[in-house]
């Protein structure tokens, strides 16, 4: 059966994979949907996002598909930049410039860098409006007192997670042991390898 991954980004689908890989699925990605645009991301909290986008790009593709909204909630911002990870300093701001920003607002603050901070990732599976599945996974750390690292992606430079000593973007394999991203899809993998994937809803457990 196919299961479609609704993103586009690399960094992502790179570390997805090999989550999946020997899963009783058939991984499809938005390759063939080019010209398919994205749904605008309206939620407040990483799961409605997350519902959202796994409901928009199912009934556009007839394929049962998994979608993630991720990002980093830092204390000292109250959760910033939050669900607005990615477009936090505008959609095409790069990672260097987005990293200087949120520097600068903990300075302004009146907050050291080392402030705890944690990633998130909210998944959901739909087979069109019907929600067949749900998860989280987060990771906590703090915030490194500066960038550091030329691994992973996105906030990995500033993310220190103290168990490692260093930050995710130098943790190198050893991120895909820990990371939100890996725990949200080893539930997810349970699933498929668990559940029969046109299960009703209440068979499902889900509300």
């Amino acid at each position: 059966m196919n299961v479609l991954i609704a993103t586009t980004n690399p960094g992502k689908l790179k570390e997805i994979r090999p989550m999946l890989a020997g899963s009783p699925v058939e991984l499809a990605t938005l390759e063939a949907w080019s010209a398919l645009a994205p749904p605008e991301e309206t939620g407040r909290t990483f799961e409605e996002n997350a519902r959202q986008k796994a409901r928009y790009y199912s009934k556009a593709t007839g394929l049962v598909t998994v979608a993630e909204d991720s990002g980093l909630e830092i204390e000292a911002l109250d959760g910033a930049p939050g669900v607005e990870s990615a477009r936090y300093g505008g959609v095409d701001t790069p990672y260097a410039e987005k990293f200087r920003l949120i520097y600068e607002a903990l300075r302004a603050a009146g907050f050291p860098a080392g402030s705890p901070a944690r990633f998130i990732c909210a998944l959901a599976v739909a087979d069109g409006d019907r929600l067949l599945f749900e998860t989280r996974g987060t990771i906590e750390g703090r915030l490194a007192p500066a960038p550091s690292g030329e691994g992973g992606f996105g906030y990995d430079p500033i993310f220190f997670y103290p168990p490692f000593g260093c930050t995710l973007a130098e943790a190198g394999d050893r991120k895909s042991e820990v990371s939100h991203r890996a725990r949200a899809f080893r539930a997810l993998r349970q699933f498929l390898e668990t559940t029969t994937i046109d299960a009703s809803l209440d068979e499902l457990g889900m509300p």
